[in-house]
């Protein structure tokens, strides 16, 4: 069992320490807020002996062992290099960090202190994204894939009110395709590897980030189409067209449902199985695995994902003069 602890107090932490105690191999000892009123809080709901205000009180706690953020993606950086360095395994919610010069400076950072960093993104560690890459091949060649993630924001309204929201936010590393476009990017990752070429046609908002955009991802045989937006919603599903099938998902994340579409008998086969109705689990679970086993192969995969999906999402911001604050 894996002592842990948060960073963060919104739901997606709260979503975390309800699948780490699903998975029965991560204990939650610790929670951080600069508030203490509401790391206070926190511990209470989810029985936490320790909170904390102080970061780098935290980081020397002797009972923590892996550390789980989830604060504004633009301190993602610094708070990790605090743990890193006190020789804690962090688990870095989307979008990991602003930049690839941050993501290597880290990787080092970790290795040098003998811990792990992991990217935690749900869809790759399930269930029926193992089925999808595994039997990817039956569809044939691959022609096409169009991968979109369109999920209306409700913060949304309060950028149209003249507020700025963090994820519409380039003070705060925010922006569409780095928090909605990573599920199907990593999707495309996982299962087709690195593309040759990259290009991003986005709609900038007026606070320099992108409310919405299409990705093209070319490789040499086919080109994957990813869109993405948190200014509008859609219920399309994901495709990965080949010549002899047609994959369908009926999402991106958590990929809850699996069809393959023969192109000749129209025949349609359910591939997926049912998954916990709380997905974060399997990366718990998995990450979990990889510390106590110390399962390097499996570590430097995700460890690669992270680092292609990074890769593309800077040079998308590139394209179109994105640029965060971090970077300024």
């Amino acid at each position: 069992m894996i002592k842990f602890g948060t960073v963060g107090t919104g739901w997606i932490t709260e979503s975390f320490i309800q699948a780490a105690k699903l998975s029965a191999q991560l204990q939650l000892v610790g929670v951080y807020s600069r508030t203490e009123d509401k790391a206070k809080q926190l511990a209470n709901t989810y029985q936490a002996p320790q909170y904390f205000t102080d970061l780098s009180e935290m980081a020397k706690c002797p009972e923590i062992e892996a550390v789980y953020i989830a604060s504004p993606n633009s301190v993602h950086f610094e708070q990790t290099l605090v743990f890193l360095k006190n020789k804690k395994h962090v688990i870095c919610e989307k979008p990991i960090f602003s930049n690839l010069a941050e993501l290597e400076e880290a990787y080092r950072v970790a290795e040098e202190n003998g811990v792990y960093l992991f990217e935690a993104i749900r869809n790759v560690h399930t269930p029926n994204f193992q089925i999808l890459k595994e039997r990817l091949h039956i569809a044939g060649p691959l022609r096409s894939a169009v991968l979109p993630y369109i999920q209306y924001s409700s913060r949304y309204d309060l950028f149209l009110q003249g507020e700025e929201p963090n994820i519409f936010s380039a003070k705060y590393s925010g922006g569409a395709l780095v928090d909605l476009g990573v599920y199907p990017l990593y999707l495309a990752v996982g299962l087709f590897g690195e593309p040759n070429t990259v290009f991003y046609h986005p709609v900038i908002l007026r606070s320099g980030v992108d409310g919405s955009g299409t990705l093209v991802l070319k490789y040499d045989h086919f080109v994957c189409t990813i869109l993405c937006s948190k200014t509008s919603h859609s219920e399309l599903p994901c495709e990965i067209h080949g010549e002899k099938g047609t994959f369908i998902l009926e999402d991106a994340a958590p990929i809850s449902e699996i069809k393959l579409v023969d192109s000749h008998s129209k025949e349609t086969q359910i591939l997926s199985v049912e998954q916990e109705e709380q997905n974060m689990v399997y990366e718990c679970r998995n990450i979990a695995k990889i510390i106590e086993t110390g399962n390097v192969p499996e570590y430097e995969k995700y460890k690669k994902w992270s680092i292609i999906v990074l890769r593309i999402t800077e040079e998308a911001r590139k394209q179109n003069n994105i640029i965060f604050e971090t970077e300024k």
